[in-house]
Order: C-alpha cells, then sequence, then structure tokens
C-alpha cells in the first residue's frame, strides 16, 4: 500500500492558565506541586516524578547564591516542561543595590526570552524597571502574613504570593477569602526560625545578608540560655533549630482552605512522594484537578524519611505545640528504626520493624547530647534470641548488627538510619517515567486513511494519507496489526490509552507503513501541543495603597527604585533597608518560635517564673537578647554586650 500525500488537521486548545482544558471538569482548580532544581539535571528529574511546576534559580541574584543556572539550562528546562504542560518559575529574589539594577533588567530579559513562565521577586524596585511581560510572584522573602500585605501585592501586579510558612489553616482561609491571587504555600523542607526576610543575624555578624542569599545559619549553632542574673538554664542547645516541615497529611484541608500551589524542598524521592499524596486526594474530584499533564509511574516507594530530614513538624498549621525544634542537632537524623537491647563486644541487638542492610549509616544522640554517627558492617537478620536485658519479650522482633567501628552507646538508645544503602542503590537506577496519555482513531476515508489522535488534555491532530487500498490476505488478522504498530510509542512521551478502528474492509497494511503514520501522526501531536502552551500574561495592576504609611528596616528598601515605588503607593517615611545602614540595638530575628514556650515557661499558659528576665543566648562570645511580645505571640532576638 503505497502512501501518495499527507494532510493534517489539528485543533488547538490554549494550555494556559493551571491545567484547565476541554477534557477537564469544568471551572475545576488546577492544583500544582512545585519543585525545586538547583541545575537543569535535577529540573529534569523533579519534571519525570510528577512536579506540575520547577522552581530554579538564575545565574544572578537568586535567595540561593550558590544554584545559579545560564539561560540555555533554563531554556532547555522550559521546552522539556512545556511538553508536560509543567511551569517554570525562575527566582531572582534577592534585595539590590542601585548598580545592580541594570543587570537585573537585562538578566529578566533574558530569562523571559528562556520562556520561563514567571519571575520570583522580593525587591520591589524591579516593578520600576523596563519589565517583559511575564508573570510575577512575590517571595516568601517579602514577608507575606496579612490580608492587607497579600491584597497589595496582588493589586501591584503579581499573579501568585507565596505565603509565610507561619501561617495557619484559618490564617491561610482568612486571606484567600479576601483576595484573588493564587497563593502558594511550603508544605515541606527546612524552616527557618525568623520569618522570611526580617532575618539581619547572618548581615549583623559576617556581611553574609540572608537578603542576598548568603545566609550564614547562624540558627543551626547551638547555644546557652541563660537568665538576666547569668545562671545557666539550658547547656549547649540547638534552641533555634527547627525541625523540617511536613505537612502532607494536611494537603487536602490547604486545598480547601484555598492554596493553589505546594512548594516542596527536596529532589526526586521527596517531589514523588508528594505527587502521590496530591493524587489520591485529587482523585475523583470536581472541584479540583492536577495542574499539568502526564501520568507519573513510579518504579520505587518514595519515602521522605529516606531523605535529609530533622526531625518533621506541621509547624503552625494546626496551632502552636512546643515540640518544633530540633535541640541535640541541625543535622540529618533520618529515618526512626528501634531501640539498642543488648551491647555485646563487637555487636549489638535493636528492636526493629525495618529491615537494616549491610552498609547503612545509622546515628543516635549520645550521652553528651551529640549526634554520632556509625556504618553498618554486617546485619544478621534472624530473630536474636538470646538475651532479653529486660527489653521486653524474649527476642521479639530483634536483629544483631555488627559496627565497622563499635559506637560506645548505651542500653535504651533510639537509633536512626540515614543512609539507607538498598534505597540508595534503587535511586541509581531507573526510579520513574512520565506519559502523557493518548486516544487513537484509525478511520478509513475516501482517498485512503486518517490518524486521529487525541491526548488527555483534549488536543487533538488528524493525519490524512492519500493512498491506494488493497485486501489483506490473513483478514482476522488485521485489526490486531493495526493495534499493535500504532500503540508503539517508544521513547516519546505518550502512551495509548485506546484504539479504535473504524475501516469498510479488512485491507492490507503493511507494518512499515503503519509505523511511519504513527511517526508522522506523533510529531504532528507534538507540533500542536508546542503551538497550544501559552504563557501566563502579567497581571495588570491597579491603583494600590500600601498597609502602613511608615517603613523601618524591616522594608529592605536598599535601592532607589524601590523607595519610589513605596512613596508611589503612599509611603511617606522610608528607612534604609539593615543591609544599607545597619541600625545599633534593633532586633536581628522576628520569630513566631518562642524559646518559653517551648520549654513550658510561657505566662499566658499560667506559668510563673522562677528566673529573672531578660533571657539571653550565648554562642561562645556572641550573645543575644530575646524580648517577648505575648500579645502578638512573637519572640525577637538582638545583638547584646551583657556579661562581657
Amino acid at each position: 500500500m503505497k502512501s501518495k500525500n499527507t494532510t493534517d488537521n489539528t485543533n488547538l486548545i490554549p494550555l494556559q492558565g493551571l491545567g484547565v482544558t476541554s477534557c477537564s471538569p469544568l471551572g475545576a482548580r488546577g492544583i500544582e506541586l512545585l519543585s525545586p532544581a538547583k541545575n537543569l539535571e535535577c529540573g529534569l528529574a523533579a519534571i519525570n516524578h510528577g512536579a506540575d511546576a520547577v522552581y530554579i534559580g538564575a545565574s544572578q541574584f537568586g535567595a540561593r547564591a550558590s544554584a545559579g543556572n545560564l539561560p540555555e539550562d533554563i531554556s532547555a528546562l522550559v521546552q522539556y516542561a512545556h511538553r508536560y504542560a509543567a511551569k517554570i518559575f525562575v527566582a531572582v529574589n534577592t534585595i539590590l543595590t542601585d548598580e545592580q539594577l541594570p543587570e537585573v533588567e537585562k538578566l529578566i530579559w533574558d530569562v523571559y526570552n528562556t520562556g520561563a513562565d514567571a519571575l520570583i521577586i522580593q525587591d520591589m524596585g524591579i516593578l520600576k524597571l523596563n519589565l517583559p511581560p511575564i508573570a510575577l510572584h512575590a517571595s516568601t522573602q517579602t514577608d507575606n502574613r496579612t490580608v492587607e500585605k497579600v491584597r497589595f501585592l496582588q493589586d501591584v501586579g503579581f499573579s501568585r504570593v507565596v505565603l509565610a510558612r507561619e501561617l495557619s489553616l484559618a490564617q491561610i482561609t482568612e486571606i484567600s477569602a479576601q483576595t484573588d491571587v493564587e497563593l502558594e504555600a511550603f508544605v515541606h523542607g527546612a524552616l527557618c526560625v525568623s520569618y522570611s526576610g526580617q532575618c539581619y543575624m547572618s548581615q549583623a555578624n559576617c556581611g553574609r545578608s540572608a537578603n542576598r542569599g548568603q545566609c550564614a545559619q547562624y540558627c543551626r549553632l547551638p547555644y546557652h540560655l541563660l537568665d538576666a542574673d547569668d545562671t545557666m538554664l539550658v547547656k549547649n542547645k540547638h534552641l533555634l533549630s527547627l525541625k523540617d516541615l511536613d505537612q502532607s497529611d494536611s494537603l487536602e484541608e490547604m486545598i480547601h482552605a484555598g492554596v493553589t500551589s505546594f512548594k516542596i524542598e527536596g529532589r526526586l524521592n521527596v517531589t514523588a512522594y508528594y505527587r502521590k499524596k496530591l493524587d489520591a486526594v485529587l482523585e475523583g474530584s470536581n472541584k479540583y484537578q492536577r495542574a499539568s499533564a502526564g501520568k507519573t509511574t513510579f518504579f520505587f516507594e518514595p519515602n521522605p524519611e529516606k531523605s535529609f530530614r530533622r526531625g518533621a513538624t506541621d509547624y503552625f498549621l494546626h496551632g502552636r505545640k512546643p515540640d518544633i525544634a530540633q535541640l541535640n542537632t541541625p543535622k540529618s537524623l533520618g529515618e526512626p528504626i528501634g531501640k539498642v537491647t543488648y551491647i555485646g563486644r563487637n555487636f549489638f541487638e535493636v528492636h526493629n520493624g525495618a529491615l537494616l542492610n549491610n552498609g547503612d549509616g545509622l546515628c543516635f544522640i549520645n550521652r553528651q547530647g551529640d549526634l554520632t554517627g556509625f556504618r553498618v558492617n554486617r546485619v544478621d537478620q534472624q530473630l536474636a534470641s538470646s538475651f532479653s536485658n529486660g527489653a521486653g519479650e524474649k527476642g521479639k522482633n530483634r536483629v544483631q548488627v555488627f559496627p565497622a567501628d563499635m559506637p560506645r552507646m548505651d542500653v535504651g538508645v533510639f537509633l536512626y538510619r540515614n543512609q539507607d544503602q538498598f534505597f540508595e542503590k534503587v535511586l541509581k537506577g531507573k526510579t520513574a517515567e512520565r506519559k502523557v496519555r493518548v486516544q487513537i482513531l484509525f478511520e478509513e476515508i475516501m482517498t485512503g486513511f486518517s490518524i486521529k489522535l487525541t491526548d488527555e488534555q483534549g488536543i487533538s491532530t488528524q493525519l490524512e494519507m492519500t493512498c491506494d487500498k488493497q485486501p489483506a490476505q490473513k483478514p482476522e488478522a488485521v485489526n490486531e496489526n493495526i493495534k499493535n504498530q500504532l500503540s508503539k510509542m517508544g521513547n516519546t512521551i505518550y502512551e495509548t490509552t485506546d484504539i479504535q478502528i473504524n475501516i469498510s474492509s479488512p485491507w492490507f497494511f503493511p507494518a512499515s507503513q503503519l509505523g511511519e503514520w504513527r511517526r508522522q501522526s506523533l510529531e504532528k501531536l507534538d507540533e500542536a501541543r508546542t503551538a497550544a502552551y501559552v504563557r501566563e500574561p502579567k497581571r495588570e495592576a491597579v491603583t494600590a495603597t500600601f498597609p502602613v504609611d511608615q517603613l523601618t528596616y524591616l522594608g529592605n528598601v536598599t535601592n532607589k527604585l524601590s523607595e519610589e515605588f513605596y512613596r508611589e503607593h503612599g509611603v511617606t517615611e522610608i528607612a534604609p533597608g539593615f543591609e544599607v545602614k545597619a541600625e545599633e540595638g534593633v532586633p536581628l530575628m522576628y520569630c513566631k518560635h518562642c524559646i518559653k514556650f517551648a520549654m513550658g515557661w510561657c505566662p499566658k499558659e499560667g506559668y510563673k517564673a522562677t528566673f529573672k528576665e531578660p533571657l539571653y543566648l550565648r554562642n561562645n562570645d556572641q550573645i543575644y537578647k530575646l524580648t517577648f511580645d505575648c500579645k502578638a505571640c512573637e519572640m525577637r532576638i538582638s545583638k547584646s554586650d551583657a556579661f562581657l
């Protein structure tokens, strides 16, 4: 059968917005899983493992100064992501100097020309530049905690606002009800003890500004807690180092509260975990849908406890809790294993519900309160029945572990696995694939045949082949041959979900001819999907007045255009940012985390103090004064020369 010519008919459906397409529930809101990428490789992995969008740093001026990316790498990531209708957001979210503004303007145009979908920014001076028509997202560094602030950002042209991590469900619901901007919320990853954008400790101590992507992480250091009489209340604990955020069990509540985008930190394991979590929530919903295309199949079982993890907290989402800090260590504890029940000369026994592997890394908190780690040399998975040592039922669910070097530890210590040898081996192989589902209609027409492809978003293409028709010698095998050849999607991004055949007679179709028609049809679908993708435009600004008419150093105004922006929006008094003029004695951190509450010393809970305030934190020669605004439930940290 010889094909004489081909034509195509393409039905283009714009993919603008969060994935609402012709085959989606009418009015359904797209729900986005937003993953990070430090580079192109990580971005591609995030897309393959189910991310609906990826945030990545530009070559300069990102809040992660060490994670810059060249325009050509961002462009490659954009092209790959858009094949799945996934989005790429580029961070240019540091505060800027006057001298940097022209360079930033050029950088933003370079970002726009990569095809990126949005720009994440902190510095309001950027809004005074000559910007391309790219959507703007307000970074969490702009301290987005109130209805008034979020509404202002909405009105001045931001398409999305990244909420402060400290907000409760009730606060998110209130903001959502009184604004119409997209809301993005962090749900997994490291927590800063200070409100984002309101931490100046690193700048004050060593000139490394957190607002310029150079934080020295003083919050992860150990401190003594002292009272006004220099009495030691707590010795050498990581009082400002918070556990990692994990709100994976609250995704549905957050969707109902108004969150559109769920932002995570973590690589493919964490992305896969949240993909599965969100899919379970969205399954069967008529109100919400996934924000991009493609079904991800995983070849491993994701588990966030097997990635870097300082413990877990849902922070303030469901109210204030005392155990949000990881006092013993800022390092990764990993996966809880079990208690040591017996210690021998060169081995120990552990009550363990999970199987350990030869080569695993284990850790524990020693007598001095420090994290100690060691490598497993060999594990005897047979039930250890020789000893009970008062540790419960004899031999029950216990294994013998032979370390490479026997650590000094006590019976009863709790072990964690911070390196899973088997899991890491699995992650080195193929862990996922993502496929866009396609329906195929193969039909006979007057001049030959046609192939119509319709993808899961409702985008259709039709390829018409003019050719001679010859009867098949084996008519009973014709339909099966057509299905077999047209369903071979190979290394493309597609998978076939249904093939319909409508022909008048069992015609002869060479396998090579069907394969060529399939290839041409998929090329047309690729072209149609590319043409159908439309970037979200920049939101139009309307008249807006900033919520307050005075800005202190907390406004982070470090250039003339930023100052001009705020004056245009009703601010009459503007102090320079801390990076421009470091004021003496002002708080260096503003925290919702409260050490007194964490220690059970909250006066609002009825505690009668047995110590004299103010309280101080000390690390070597660095001393900080703590003040507590109990009405606002906030703690503030300032530099102090007490006791020196």
